[in-house]
């Protein structure tokens, strides 16, 4: 079937390009009209309590996000003026101010002194603003950018949907920048090991369309993540770079045996059909264990790279061939010696000090294994955004002013009497760390008559089934003092109403501690299980899958580790996503050198002579590989001001480095030191 599918596109080569050409339409408009999801709390599973209570929230109060305007030196006219134009604004539900305790015609005086500090502090004065629709819609995001344009610059927008307008921005901002970094940084890898200097420019044509076909084909799955986004090109670029330098050296290979273009074509594509379908399982393995993750940015991930692998060895069997035989002349004109070096010698280097790698690399693997399991992590989603930006210069006025730093939303039944919202409200009050609890019974009192305070506010704050109360809290999001608040404050709340949710960043993102820590081992479990499985089937053997994935994990536990004796922070998906996306990636090199190894020892080859010529057939292809991987991903990783892809980039570039250097100079001892009980446990290879 290979050489059939060789010979079909030999023939139709041209007819494959102009298709390859046209689907770039439909997919450029895919990709153009695929929605990008900035807010990676919704990514929570739908079943847990604080979504449950956002779905409420929306479908039977009419309100989604929550936002805070601080406005600072500004007359009480002119805030009550631009209050009522944000009012006007589509989207908006509802602007809380003190002024909406009681109509005008009420002397202020008889609000209570909690409320009114609730919403001043010094000369700066704080307003309420209540989305029609949640914190990442459309119409949300929409009114937070109308705001920005009425509000002036003593106005600061606070909130998770200031936030992620500030992301959107950013990333649509710095995304062009990464697609031109991966591709300059991948240039010059490919100039310095390949024999042509038009070759580069070809692997990246081939490779660039089957990236836009996967970022196109999104378009199907509804709405991707802007980490998804960001990461999908240059990852993709890095994984399957491979798939284009082996049809390359087999191609050269063939004519160097003296075969004719087309048909030493065909058989490049029968070889490369074959052995890049191996390689490839291991890489689709590694994405696909991320769909065992409940925090459903992980299938959102995995899903659209083991697409883009797929899409890569396609474009790779189909439209480089075409290329190529298209582009036959200008690659003969334009070839050079190569400037990266075969490593010859290698071998026999590794082969004799084998021992004395091994002993590094236990001694190495002490502080690894501290560092890897005590890595810091952080879990506040705007810990990953330059300080500079608006949302982040208002949340730091919000805390030095008004020393709030969280907000939460409890939703309780509207039965509840009156006495008991106002009981609970007070006993939440008491608790460490809370500024004030606030909803229309605690606004009205037990003094205020109902008649005197506005239709609207009533309508914003209760209806029918259910009423909902504003907690202010000094905590940070994700901070253990916010998390302990926020379990203590949902137990008084179930005393009064069993049935109420209390829901907002601080809630959920406690949810997000929670089921991360689970995916974590649910993950790795499943990553290793499956490439484990992976291995023993393409070796038929018991040994060889522990040796090799251990080998990876290894390196894995060294990368991860790093960052503790760095002293750096890093987002919360890096613990989870990077050792599957490190193991599948870059497994394949120790796959490539035990294979050569095996067929040497097979073949009747000493073991040692066998790990020489295994180490220094190799190693090239480990090299240019592993160098692929890092110029896709490492200028992004320095370029980028966003810390959460820009730390998934570094450690990716960082990885593939280590993986390179496990699999060359740890996994030979290894085979050496275990080769008798690799013998016993493995079935021969053949050739």
């Amino acid at each position: 079937m290979a050489k059939k599918t060789g010979k079909w596109v030999v023939r139709f080569r041209h007819v494959i390009l102009l298709a390859a050409v046209v689907l770039l339409i439909p997919a450029a408009l895919g990709y153009i009209k695929t929605k990008v999801n900035y807010d990676l709390l919704t990514y929570l599973p739908e079943d847990i309590e604080t979504m449950v209570g956002q779905n409420i929230l929306k479908e039977e109060l009419g309100t989604g996000g929550f936002s805070t305007l601080i406005c600072e030196g500004m007359p009480e006219k002119d805030v009550k003026a631009l209050k009522e134009q944000i009012m006007e604004v589509d989207g908006v539900k509802d602007v809380i101010w003190y002024d909406s305790a009681l109509d005008i015609s009420v002397p202020m005086e008889i609000l209570p002194d909690e409320i009114y500090d609730a919403f001043n502090s010094g000369d700066s004065t704080m307003m309420f603003i209540l989305f029609k629709d949640t914190t990442s819609a459309d119409s949300t995001i929409a009114a937070v950018r109308k705001i920005r344009t009425i509000a002036d610059e003593r106005c600061f927008l606070t909130g998770m949907s200031a936030v992620l307008v500030d992301t959107e921005d950013l990333s649509e901002a710095e995304a062009p920048v990464y697609v031109v970094m991966a591709v300059a940084l991948s240039v010059v890898v490919l100039m310095l090991s390949m024999d042509s200097w038009l070759i580069p420019f070809l692997f990246l044509a081939s490779i660039g369309m089957a990236i836009l076909y996967n970022l196109g084909s999104n378009i199907f799955l509804g709405s991707i993540s802007y980490v998804t986004k960001a990461l999908a090109a240059v990852l993709q670029l890095g994984v399957t770079m491979d798939y284009s330098i082996f049809l390359w050296h087999s191609y050269e290979a063939q004519l160097a045996e003296g075969k004719e273009r087309k048909e030493a074509m065909v058989e490049a594509i029968a070889e490369t059909f074959t052995s890049i379908i191996g390689s490839s399982i291991t890489t689709v393995a590694g994405f696909i264990a991320l769909c065992f993750m409940s925090f459903k940015l992980g299938p959102d991930i995995g899903i659209v790279m083991a697409k883009g692998v797929i899409f890569g060895v396609l474009s790779c069997i189909t439209i480089l061939p075409s290329l190529i035989l298209v582009f036959d002349k200008a690659l003969e004109k334009t070839k050079h010696k190569a400037i990266l070096p075969d490593f010859n010698g290698i071998g026999a280097f590794v082969a004799k000090h084998c021992y004395v790698f091994l002993v590094i690399a236990m001694v190495i693997m002490v502080p690894a294994v501290k560092g890897y399991t005590n890595v810091p992590v952080y879990y506040n989603l705007d810990s990953s955004l330059p300080k500079e930006l608006p949302s982040m210069i208002a949340n730091a006025k919000q805390e030095e002013q008004f020393h709030m730093n969280a907000s939460h939303i409890l939703i309780m039944d509207s039965s509840v009497e009156n006495k008991d919202v106002r009981a609970m409200a007070d006993e939440m009050k008491k608790e460490p760390g809370v500024k004030w609890v606030l909803g229309l019974n605690t606004i009205l009192g037990p003094t205020i008559p109902s008649e005197f305070v506005p239709d609207k506010l009533k309508d914003s704050l209760i209806t029918d089934k259910y009423q909902i109360l504003l907690i202010g809290s000094e905590y940070k999001v994700a901070s253990d003092e916010v998390n302990a608040q926020v379990t203590k404050l949902s137990e008084i709340a179930k005393n009064y109403d069993s049935s109420s949710f209390l829901i907002g960043e601080a809630p959920c993102t406690k949810d997000l501690i929670t089921i991360s820590d689970h995916d974590f081992g649910a993950v790795s479990t499943a990553s290793i299980g499956i490439i484990f499985l992976i291995i023993a089937a393409v070796f038929k053997s018991i040994s060889l899958p522990v040796i090799l994935v251990a080998v990876i994990e290894s390196g894995i536990m060294v990368n991860m580790g790093i960052p503790y004796f760095t002293g750096t922070k890093l987002p919360f998906i890096a613990n989870i996503v990077i050792g599957t996306i490190q193991l599948g990636a870059t497994v394949d090199y120790a796959i490539l050198l035990t294979t050569r190894y095996r067929r040497e020892r097979c073949n009747g080859t000493e073991k040692k002579e066998a790990l020489r010529i295994a180490v220094e057939t190799s190693a090239k292809s480990i090299v240019v590989s592993a160098l692929s991987f890092f110029a896709a991903t490492f200028g992004v990783g320095m370029y980028s001001n966003i810390d959460m892809i820009s730390s998934l980039c570094v450690l990716m570039a960082r990885g593939a480095l280590i993986s390179m250097v496990c699999v060359i100079f740890l996994l030979p001892s290894l085979l050496l030191i275990f080769d008798s009980l690799i013998n016993k446990t493995t079935m021969p290879q053949k050739g």
